[in-house]
């Protein structure tokens, strides 16, 4: 069994000794530094290589967003879940577009912190359900119609049909589980289907893929993909 790593960045100590107690009750998960703000984040996960980074937004100094983009731009960096008390847009897609792989209220159960530790592991994206239906407002709402409804054809005609019906799955929140059973391919099949999306697309990560879709009108919230059925 793997062990998950994982680095704990708040400016609460009380905050990081919670999550700690609740992770590691958990055989495959270790706690392996505590960051009490954004640079010593960014230093301890340079040190340790953790699998996941909890990464609180609010901090002192380099804050968490900050924090998140220069730790996902290092080479081979591990994917960052941000955890807030505050339930603002800004925020969320700030977080979204400084990289993370993740976004999670801190008024969630220890079951599902511990679920998301072992989704974004595993290279998966996860919103809460209300998160993805404010992605998916942002970008198909009146104020986003313009944007939603213009398809970056250069990159997405370098994608396969293959590849677009990952991408499609991928904005509907499918793991690569999902997608292999959908599809009737391998795991390992679908993990190199979507490496090639995200780098087709020049994305980031899952999370990032799944705005791309919704925000170029791939999918639609009614769950046509109008690049390819047509208007």
């Amino acid at each position: 069994m793997n062990t998950i790593r994982v680095l704990l960045a708040d400016d609460h100590h009380l905050v990081r000794t919670g999550f700690r107690v609740i992770l590691e009750t958990e055989d495959d998960i270790e706690v392996v530094g505590e960051a009490s703000d954004g640079r010593q984040a960014v230093d301890l996960a340079d040190r340790e290589r953790p699998d996941v980074v909890l990464m609180d937004i609010e901090m002192p100094g380099v804050d968490g967003l900050e924090a998140t983009r220069r730790i996902v731009a290092a080479d081979a960096g591990p994917a960052v879940l941000v955890l807030t008390t505050f339930d603002r847009d800004d925020y969320l897609f700030a977080a979204l577009q400084a990289g993370a792989s993740g976004f999670l209220l801190k008024n969630g159960t220890p079951e599902a912190l511990i679920h998301a530790v072992r989704v974004v592991a595993r290279g998966d994206a996860l919103l809460a359900p209300e998160i993805t239906r404010r992605v998916i407002a942002r970008f198909t709402g009146p104020d986003g119609m313009a944007e939603s409804g213009r398809t970056d054809g250069a990159r997405l005609s370098e994608l396969t049909p293959r590849e677009h019906e990952v991408l499609v799955l991928l904005a509907g929140g499918a793991t690569n589980a999902d997608i292999a059973a959908t599809l009737f391919l391998g795991e390992a099949t679908v993990k190199t289907h979507v490496s090639h999306v995200l780098t087709k697309l020049g994305l980031r990560n899952r999370t990032h893929a799944v705005v791309y879709a919704y925000e170029h009108g791939v999918v639609t919230p009614g769950g046509r993909h109008p690049s390819r059925d047509g208007p």
